[in-house]
């Protein structure tokens, strides 16, 4: 378990800048996550927060926000652009309207196994869409694995893609989710994650999507108990940092941030890789469907179509090219 120190807010994010606009001094950067301590990608940068102590003789240090912290991503992106916020791990998905080449590792079946997603990411693609978001105001460290999201109801089990029909189901907030949603013939209903829990409880969605960890730590599956192993998407998390902030960062600093993340990402998959054994024997235990017998081509044939739609960009089209020419054969 880590030790986690809080600090003030109202003086977590000061600057201390010297003369002339030299470095920043010492600094708790503050990061953001969705999830609990535990979770793997709130571990991952607890591990970042050790090298980075330890590279900069303890002058900066990461002060990590998660479990108690419920903003929705929009929110936090925001906070991220204007400086309040150092450093968070979001959703890629959050990004999908404003970076355009975010959108393209969150297309439907474009990974063909786990392998093939941290390959691709960890390479020259994912070199280039961190890259992107700094016209955004971010600095893109690194990719997280998020695992492989699969869709679960309140309402019943979902075996083929015709048995999304009419159901109403929660996106995150990007208009390319939503059109992802509706290509199966369901209703999108964008909502941040810390709305889900009450939505399904509620009626006002039936269906969501997730990894089984999210589904079995956000408690969903007390009220949407049918989780269908359609492992549509395989979208990552990425961490990013504050452009505001890193413009204030001497070239070493950086360098020992970028370094640290870039660290974090073994460990980070490590961490996963028994999360997610631990967490599907806990939704076995906690009495979940988990339906297997998925027709997982039914949904490929409705959603590889979209692909033209949603990246119309001949460079994001092309990228889409370079990743399918990169595959093993199919794992799943």
């Amino acid at each position: 378990m880590i030790s986690h120190r809080r600090l003030p807010l109202t003086i977590a994010t000061i600057l201390a800048l010297g003369l002339g606009g030299t470095a920043i001094q010492a600094k708790e950067f503050r990061s953001s996550d969705v999830h609990s301590f535990d979770y793997p990608t709130v571990q991952a940068v607890a591990h970042m927060d050790g090298l980075i102590r330890a590279r900069t003789d303890g002058r900066h240090g990461i002060y990590i926000l998660g479990q108690n912290d419920k903003d929705s991503e929009s929110f936090t992106v925001a906070q991220l652009r204007n400086g309040s916020l150092d450093m968070a791990r979001v959703n890629l998905a959050a990004f999908n309207n404003a970076v355009p080449s975010t959108i393209v590792p969150t297309l439907p079946f474009l990974f063909k196994s786990t392998e093939h997603m941290r390959r691709v990411l960890d390479g020259p693609i994912g070199e280039e869409i961190l890259a992107d978001l700094e016209h955004y105001g971010l600095i893109g460290l690194c990719f997280y694995d998020t695992g492989a999201r699969s869709f679960y109801s309140a309402k019943r089990p979902i075996q083929k893609a015709a048995d999304m029909r009419g159901l109403k189901v929660r996106v995150q907030p990007s208009d390319k989710m939503e059109a992802v949603v509706r290509a199966l013939g369901a209703e999108p209903i964008p909502l941040p994650f810390n709305r889900v829990h009450m939505s399904l409880q509620g009626g006002m969605v039936d269906t969501a999507a997730d990894n089984w960890p999210s589904y079995v730590t956000s408690r969903h599956y007390e009220v949407a108990r049918y989780y269908s192993m359609t492992e549509h998407s395989m979208a990552p998390g990425v961490l990013v940092f504050s452009k505001m902030v890193w413009d204030t960062l001497s070239k070493g600093d950086q360098a020992i941030i970028r370094a640290a993340a870039k660290e974090s990402v073994p460990f980070m998959r490590q961490q996963w890789e028994q999360y997610q054994t631990l967490e599907r024997e806990a939704l076995e235990a906690a009495g979940a469907q988990i339906i297997t017998d998925v027709d997982k081509k039914s949904f490929s044939d409705a959603l590889m179509p979209l692909y033209s739609t949603l990246v119309p960009e001949p460079r994001l089209q092309a990228m889409v090219k370079r990743i399918q020419s990169d595959q093993r054969p199919k794992e799943y």
